[in-house]
Formats: structure tokens, C-alpha cells, sequence
């Protein structure tokens, strides 16, 4: 184990989701077994900058598990896209004696945290963190089994009311590049149509599918739609158009926005958390740096943090032919 880290700092940066607590939990908690010192920057790289540090012990940490949200707060620095500000940063960072980084956030977070190592060789190491869980490495980011089971409660809540007014509803959700979320809540939900990037569905094979729900009975339909999903330019214009084509539905429009990314975090994401935080920590310690931790067949492994930025993750075609059969 490298002695020459005595401490390390740790951020959250971007989009905030349940579970970033847990990880700084534990990131802090595994400084502390290995006795070397914690320091939290607040505001992510705009506080890096700022120079807005704390010293964080295990007791600063207590309770926090089971909070969403993320008590290091996030922001978005533009101050940090500039080489003035990257050095202002690397200046607080050798001020207050810390030797490396852990930083939980996505994929412009990493490569913030990449530009930063190629120009200062500071180590750092990476958590994913985003509910959209769309960074290559890993098959679960912190706080998208949350996020799941936010949306699919929800629309379990949406579908007593479809049901009741015999109505349609078109359910947007967060996924702008990847449909992750809606491809397994809509399953999970039992919804009848799922929209996502990946798969152009076309307007003419959603308007049929509607067609066939009403003809085989069903008095209500529930279609999940990735804000990212091409059919169309909003889910409102979406609206529009099936009530053009098919008068015979009664549409409604729930956009879930930004309750998705709120809530305290599920069990798996909090366990999650906590192993890649040992992980992180432990391996800025064996002297590895540029990596992000993740997971990957219940494994907890190593990504560069190149590949996790430029990678792309892949839909499930499994899961798409399951969803078909369950629309029947």
C-alpha cells in the first residue's frame, strides 16, 4: 500500500442521486480504517476552486445513509472549463494537503476529473453516479435502482387513475440518451407501448399498437416514453397526434421530471455505494489512478476513465423482446 497519500479529498459534481451519500459515507469511513485523512469539497469543482473545504471524520458521516440528495451539494463549474480555474483548483488542493481525488458524479464530471489529472498528475479515481445509468463499466450507477423503483411506483399510482377514467397516459421519464429507465420501469409496470433512443418505434407502429390494445379489450394504457425517445419533438406534440389519429382514446401526459432523482436511496443502492466507495479509496491507496469503480456481475471493478467516458452502454434486446410479449 502507497504511503505517500495522507489525504483525500472527495466531491459530488452534476445531476444529484440517491446513494451519493452513502458513498461519501463511505468513502470517509474507509480513510479513516487506513488512517489517513478525509476532506470534503463542497459544491463540486466550483467549491474546488472556492476553496471550500471541511475535514470529515467518521462521526461527520453519521446518519446519512438513508438521505438522498447529496450533503456535499453539486453544482455546475464553468469556471473549472477554463485552465485558470483548473490551476486555482490544484493550488487549494496542494494548500490543503491533499494528495488525490474521488469524485461521484457522470461522464462530464470524469472528464473534468481526466483533463484535471493530465494536467496536474493529481490521482483520481471515479464513482458513477447518475440515475440514467448510461456510463460504460458498469452495469448499475448509484441511484438508478432507486430511480426505478420511483417511476414504477408512480405509474402503478397513474394506472388506478387510467383505469378508473378509461384513459391513456403517456408517462415521460428521465433518459436523454439512454432508456434504461424506461425500458425496465415500463416492464415493470406493465405499461403497454415503451419509447426509448435506442429503438425508433415510428408513429405509424405506436398508433397500430393502440389500435390492437383497444380491439383486444383493454379499457386504459399506459405507454412509458425516455425523454430522449426521437417519435417525436415533445410529449405533448406525441398527444396531439394520437388524439388526431385515434379520437377514440382519452390522452393524458404525466412528465415525472426532476421526483426521479429525489427519495432516500433502495437497499441495493446504499450496498453499492458502500463497496464502491471501499473500492475507490482502496485503490488511490495501491497507487492506481484514472480508473472508475463499478460493477459488473456482482464484481467490483476498474474501468479507465476514458473507456467509461467514451464507451457506451448497451439496451437490453432481451428485455425489449420481453416487453413485446408482455404488451401482447
Amino acid at each position: 500500500m502507497s504511503k505517500t497519500i495522507k489525504k483525500i479529498g472527495v466531491l459530488t459534481s452534476g445531476g444529484d442521486s440517491p446513494g451519493m451519500n452513502a458513498a461519501i459515507r463511505s468513502v470517509v469511513r474507509t480513510c479513516a480504517y487506513h488512517s489517513i485523512g478525509c476532506i470534503g469539497i463542497y459544491r463540486g469543482y466550483q467549491g474546488m476552486i472556492e476553496g471550500d473545504f471541511k475535514e470529515m471524520g467518521p462521526r461527520s458521516v453519521n446518519n446519512i445513509v438513508n438521505k438522498g440528495g447529496t450533503i456535499l451539494k453539486s453544482a455546475r463549474s464553468l469556471d473549472f472549463k477554463t485552465a485558470e480555474g483548473r490551476a486555482k483548483a490544484h493550488q487549494n488542493l496542494l494548500k490543503a494537503g491533499i494528495d488525490a481525488l474521488v469524485v461521484i458524479g457522470g461522464d462530464g464530471s470524469f472528464t473534468g476529473a481526466l483533463l484535471f489529472n493530465t494536467e496536474y498528475n493529481f490521482p483520481v479515481i471515479g464513482i458513477p453516479g447518475t440515475i440514467d445509468n448510461d456510463i460504460f463499466g458498469t452495469s448499475h450507477t448509484l441511484g438508478y435502482d432507486t430511480a426505478l423503483n420511483t417511476v414504477v411506483e408512480v405509474i402503478d399510482k397513474i394506472r388506478d387513475t387510467a383505469s378508473s377514467h378509461n384513459r391513456l397516459f403517456l408517462i415521460e421519464v428521465m433518459g436523454r440518451d439512454a432508456g434504461h429507465i424506461a425500458l425496465n420501469a415500463g416492464i415493470g409496470a406493465g405499461a403497454e407501448e415503451i419509447l426509448i433512443p435506442e429503438e425508433d418505434l415510428g408513429l405509424d407502429r405506436l398508433l397500430e399498437s393502440l389500435r390492437k390494445s383497444k380491439a383486444a379489450g383493454k379499457s386504459s394504457s399506459i405507454v412509458v416514453i425516455a425523454e430522449g425517445d426521437k417519435i417525436g419533438k415533445s410529449v405533448f406534440e406525441l398527444k396531439d397526434y394520437v388524439e388526431s389519429n385515434l379520437p377514440e382514446y382519452d390522452v393524458r401526459v404525466s412528465v415525472l421530471g426532476h421526483m426521479q432523482r429525489g427519495g432516500a436511496p433502495s437497499c441495493f443502492d446504499r450496498v453499492l455505494a458502500s463497496r464502491l466507495g471501499v473500492k475507490a479509496v482502496e485503490s488511490l491507496l495501491e497507487g492506481k489512478s484514472n480508473y472508475m469503480v463499478g460493477i459488473l456481475c456482482d464484481k467490483i471493478g476498474l474501468t479507465p476513465l476514458e473507456q467509461a467516458i467514451k464507451g457506451h452502454t448497451e439496451i437490453d434486446r432481451e428485455l425489449l423482446r420481453v416487453s413485446d410479449i408482455m404488451s401482447t
